[in-house]
């Protein structure tokens, strides 16, 4: 799917990140590097081949003497970095979101659902998923119902994130939400949505083993393989 906008949105602020992160980018581009990134994501996207480390490194570059932005701002860049093709741009609109998350209010939810349904894959998603809607929905329980709606969408990667979204609550966790949105798509067909299952499942029995226990057990006639070995994997 195309991420297509009229007209991009943009801000004085924007502008002046935009502009420079493309030219450090591109200037520091590695195309060997790009070619085993891009086979590592299965051919989804291409890359400038910059790893991990040198983003964090390019990222003060881009980001020295900016002022704090606000989320009219943060919404500029990140619509403008997925509008761009290599990945690493979605990476560092997605790193500036969680640095200010924040500054995010309820309103920008819906900006997130554009992201996580655009140019989809599980390295933007699950970021977004923790890091992004998790806090929208801690700061405004009302959200929690749009999160229900996105556990039974036709969408895939909107029921991952619903599934994650709660991934680093611990005790804070809805463990009522989290099992019913497992249990309801316990026989997706989907690799991804088993994995988030097992995954998220995962998270929540380092808090209450036992009812991740319970919650296996009561579901092996529905649960993938999948979702249950993740979902085991460190309860002893």
């Amino acid at each position: 799917m195309m991420f297509i906008v009229p007209k991009p949105p943009t801000t004085p602020l924007a502008a002046a990140v935009m502009e420079r992160l493309e030219r450090v980018y591109r200037a520091a581009a590695d195309p060997d590097r790009a070619a085993g990134m891009r086979a590592y994501l299965r051919d989804q996207f291409p890359f400038l081949g910059l790893p991990a480390p040198r983003q964090v490194t390019l990222n003060r570059v881009v980001l020295a003497g900016i002022g704090k932005p606000t989320e009219a701002d943060l919404r500029a860049i990140a619509i403008r970095c997925w509008a761009l093709d290599e990945r690493e741009f979605q990476y560092f609109a997605q790193k500036l979101l969680r640095r200010h998350a924040k500054l995010l209010t309820s309103e920008f939810l819906d900006t997130t659902r554009k992201l996580i349904t655009t140019k989809s894959w599980w390295d933007t998603v699950d970021e977004l998923a923790a890091h992004v809607v998790g806090p929208l929905v801690a700061a405004d329980p009302v959200l929690a119902l749009t999160m229900d709606k996105w556990a039974q969408d036709a969408d895939l990667w909107l029921i991952r994130t619903a599934i994650l979204y709660q991934n680093r609550y611990r005790e804070a966790t809805d463990a009522h939400r989290l099992f019913r949105y497992c249990a309801d798509q316990a026989e997706h067909t989907d690799f991804f949505v088993r994995k988030a299952i097992g995954w998220s499942l995962r998270e929540y029995a380092k808090t209450d083993p036992d009812a991740v226990r319970r919650f296996v057990a009561g579901h092996r006639g529905t649960l993938s393989g999948l979702s249950a070995r993740e979902a085991l994997r460190n309860i002893r």
